[in-house]
């Protein structure tokens, strides 16, 4: 089987796992390893780690270890999952409501659906943007501008094309064949995300100088298991001792770069839908 599409079949089968799972009373640590289990179980490996972000939260939330957060009743929580086999790559998401948010979480689906529609070789990604933008702003949300699709290349979770939540103006043209995911974000708040606490998501960014041994082998360790996508701390700390101290060390040197969280501006609920696509032949994660 191809590797593009057994890593959609297999984020799609985690992401649907995770779905059942994120109830009131779940705690986010035990939900989240389950997820990244079930990855593995199914003959995949985490394109990046699993995130259950939390109502203003859009993204990059990601459990840490001994966290003890629960799901409430009135939580919204993104469930975005990413799936790597071989390097190719399943990125999708879901929004799961505990509360009575169906309205906005419909609005980011049924903007998915018009955009998967367009998605087609020779399209315009402006226009994917504005039938996004059009869908959600229709159901009375505000699409969160400055989040939005990408491209997916071998072990690459962003790249090239970006896939816009608005027209932007842009006219890249979409190519057959051309692997990208689409995740319309939609939120009764701005419709802007900025950077909040720290994620505990990190990137090797390079061989940097570092004269601690431990955090010299961590950083090995990163670069050969990782290939250059993303990881979470508490991976580590199954594995190594000292793992606190090495990432300070590492982050300062510029070896490895931590992603904040993304929040919404006003604080707005957020929903959000994804799946991946081969540009003119299939929804991998559909």
């Amino acid at each position: 089987m191809n590797d593009w599409i057994k890593a959609g079949e297999i984020a799609k089968g985690a992401r649907e796992y995770g779905r059942s799972l994120v109830v009131v009373g779940a705690n986010l640590l035990e939900v989240t390893e389950k997820i990244e289990d079930k990855i593995f179980e199914l003959g995949g490996k985490p394109a990046f780690p699993a995130q259950l972000s939390i109502n203003s939260t859009a993204a990059h939330y990601n459990a840490t270890v001994g966290d003890e957060t629960e799901f409430k009743e009135g939580d919204l929580i993104k469930l975005d999952v990413g799936v790597h086999v071989n390097g190719a790559i399943g990125d999708t998401a879901c929004t799961i409501d505990l509360g009575n948010n169906s309205e906005l979480v419909k609005a980011s689906e049924d903007a998915l659906a018009a955009a998967i529609e367009l998605a087609k070789p020779g399209v315009e990604v402006r226009e994917i943007g504005d039938a996004i933008s059009k869908t959600i702003r229709a159901a009375g949300f505000s699409p969160i501008k400055n989040l939005g699709g990408h491209g997916l290349a071998p072990y690459s979770v962003h790249t090239s094309p970006s896939i816009p939540n608005f027209n932007n103006g842009d006219t890249t043209k979409l190519k057959a064949g051309e692997h990208i995911a689409i995740e319309p974000f939609a939120t009764d708040g701005e419709g802007t995300v900025v950077e909040g606490a720290g994620s505990e998501i990190y990137l090797f960014k390079g061989k940097k100088p570092v004269r601690d041994m431990n955090s010299r082998k961590i950083l090995t360790y990163i670069e050969t298991e990782y290939n250059g996508l993303p990881f979470a701390k508490r991976w580590l700390t199954k594995k190594f001792r000292g793992v606190n101290m090495a990432f300070t060390l590492l982050e300062r040197a510029g070896a490895i770069y931590q992603y904040p969280r993304l929040v919404e501006r006003k604080r707005g609920m957020v929903a959000q839908t994804e799946h991946s696509l081969i540009v003119g032949e299939s929804v991998t994660t559909k």
